[in-house]
C-alpha cells in the first residue's frame, strides 16, 4: 500500500486526513475515538477568549438536504464556537498532544478584533503542545453578528491585520480559514499571505436557510418558532471548495501558499480532486457527522490503492490537476466531442432524448426504423454533455473527440467574432 504520511507545514501525520473543527472535535472524548480510529489529524473545535461561556440554542442545531433515498447530501448548522469553558479545552488538548505526539493536533480560533485578546490567548493555546494554529475567519452565523468569523473574513484588511497579530504572538505554523460567502477568493488569500500566513484553509460554511415546514409555512428548523441562517456543508458544497481551491493554486501570486481542502469530501475520490487541484491535505467534518469516523479506513485504503494503481507518491498527485485549469476565453475553440450511445448497455429509458428534446439540441432520436432506439444525430450535437449527466447507466453514453489533432488551436482570444481581439496591438 502506498505510504500515506503527509506533513503539512512541517506538521507531520500519519495520513492525510483531518478532522475539521466542528462538533466531533469539541472533546477530548470525540478526538480519542478519532485517533483510536485512524485518523491523521484533528483541528479542534474553535477555542474564544476566556470569560463567560459561549450559550447555543437547545433546540434544533442541525439540518439536512436529502437525496431521493434520504441519504445526507448537504447539511446545515447554527452551532457555535465551543460553548465549554476555555481552561477545560486547553487541559484536553495538552492531554491529548501528549497521549498522541504522532497526529496532527491544530487548534483552531476565534478572537475579537483586538490586538490585546490575539497577544494574551495564542501563547496560552501553544503552552498546550498544540502543533498549529487555525484562524477562524470563515464561521457565517451567530459570531459574524459579534464581529467574528465571516464578519472578518469578508474584509481582507481585517484578515491581513489579526493575521499579523496572530504571527506576532505566536511560533508555531498559523492557518487562515476561508469564507467562501465572498465574491472572489483570491483578495482574502491574499491578504493572508500578506500578513504572514503559513497556509490558508478552505472553505468554511456557505450562508444558507434549508427549507420551510410546509405545515406552519414557518421556515425550517426553528427555535421557539423563529429560525436563522446557518452555515451549509456537506457533498453539495464540495464543487464550490473545489474551485477555490483550484483558484488559489493556480494564481500566480498565491499559488506557493499551502493549503489545507476543506468541503464535501465524503471518499477518496473527492479527496483525489482536492489533493490533484492544490491541497496539500484535507479536513473533513460532515461524513463524519453522518457516517462516524470508521470512514477513515476507506479514506485511507481507497487513496492508497489509488495511488498505487498510478505509481505516484502521495507527494506527486499534490496539484498534478492545477495546469490544466484556465479562464472560459483559453479553451480551444477548434476542439470538437460528440455523444456516442453504447447500444449493448442502452435501457431504452429515454431520459437523454427526453432532455435534448426539450432543453438542449434534439440531437438523439427515439425511434429508428420503427423500433424504440435512441441514437446521437452527428450534426446536430453540439457536445454539451447533458445526456452524459442524466443517462442512469454508467458508460453507456460517452464522449468521443470527432476533431482533427492538427486543427490549429483557437481560443477565444484569437477568434475573428471576438470584437475585443488585438484591441491592444490596434
Amino acid at each position: 500500500m502506498a505510504d500515506l504520511k503527509s506533513t503539512f507545514l512541517g506538521i507531520e501525520s500519519p495520513n492525510p486526513f483531518w478532522l475539521a473543527s466542528a462538533p466531533p472535535t469539541d472533546k477530548a472524548y470525540n478526538v480519542n475515538r478519532a485517533f483510536e480510529a485512524g485518523w491523521g489529524g484533528v483541528v479542534w473545535k474553535t477555542l474564544g477568549e476566556e470569560g463567560p461561556p459561549i450559550v447555543n440554542v437547545s433546540g434544533p442545531r442541525y439540518s439536512a438536504l436529502h437525496s431521493n433515498e434520504r441519504r445526507v447530501i448537504g447539511f446545515n448548522n447554527i452551532e457555535l464556537i465551543t460553548d465549554r469553558p476555555l481552561q477545560t479545552n486547553l487541559d484536553e488538548i495538552r492531554q491529548i498532544k501528549r497521549d498522541w505526539p504522532d497526529r496532527a493536533v491544530v487548534v483552531s480560533v476565534m478572537l475579537p478584533m483586538n490586538e490585546e485578546a490575539w497577544a494574551k490567548h495564542l501563547p496560552m493555546i501553544e503552552d498546550t503542545g498544540a502543533d498549529g494554529l487555525e484562524l477562524n475567519f470563515g464561521c457565517p452565523h451567530g459570531m459574524s453578528e459579534r464581529g467574528m468569523g465571516a464578519a472578518v473574513g469578508q474584509v481582507p484588511e481585517y484578515i491581513q491585520m489579526a493575521t499579523e497579530w496572530a504571527k506576532s504572538a505566536a511560533k508555531i505554523p498559523v492557518i487562515v480559514k476561508l469564507t467562501p460567502n465572498v465574491a472572489s477568493i483570491l483578495p482574502p488569500a491574499k491578504a493572508a499571505q500578506a500578513g504572514g500566513a503559513d497556509a490558508v484553509s478552505l472553505i468554511n460554511t456557505v450562508n444558507s436557510i434549508m427549507r420551510v415546514n410546509y405545515d406552519t409555512l414557518t421556515m425550517y428548523p426553528t427555535t421557539g418558532g423563529m429560525g436563522t441562517h446557518g452555515g451549509y456543508c456537506g457533498e453539495a458544497v464540495k464543487p464550490i471548495a473545489l474551485n477555490m481551491v483550484a483558484e488559489i493554486a493556480r494564481t500566480r501570486e498565491t499559488s506557493a501558499l499551502p493549503i489545507s481542502g476543506i468541503g464535501g469530501i465524503t471518499n477518496w475520490r473527492d479527496a483525489v480532486d482536492f489533493l490533484a487541484l492544490g491541497a496539500s491535505n484535507v479536513q473533513i467534518c460532515t461524513a463524519a457527522m453522518v457516517y462516524g469516523f470508521k470512514i477513515i479506513d476507506d479514506l485511507a485504503d481507497g487513496l492508497s490503492t489509488f495511488l498505487d494503481d498510478k505509481d505516484m507518491a502521495l507527494d506527486e498527485l499534490i496539484g498534478k490537476a492545477v495546469p490544466s485549469v484556465t479562464d472560459w476565453q483559453h479553451l480551444n475553440l477548434n476542439y470538437v466531442e460528440k455523444a456516442v450511445i453504447d447500444q449493448d448497455l442502452c435501457i431504452k429509458c429515454g431520459r437523454c432524448h427526453v432532455v435534448c428534446e426539450d432543453t438542449s439540441h434534439q440531437a438523439i432520436t427515439h425511434t429508428v426504423d420503427g423500433e424504440r432506439r435512441f441514437e446521437v444525430i452527428d450534426d446536430e450535437c453540439v457536445g454539451c454533455n447533458l445526456c452524459v449527466s442524466v443517462c442512469p447507466v454508467d458508460s453507456c453514453i460517452t464522449m468521443k473527440q470527432v476533431s482533427d489533432d492538427n486543427d490549429a488551436a483557437l481560443a477565444w482570444t484569437d477568434h475573428p467574432n471576438n470584437p475585443m481581439r488585438n484591441t491592444e496591438s490596434e
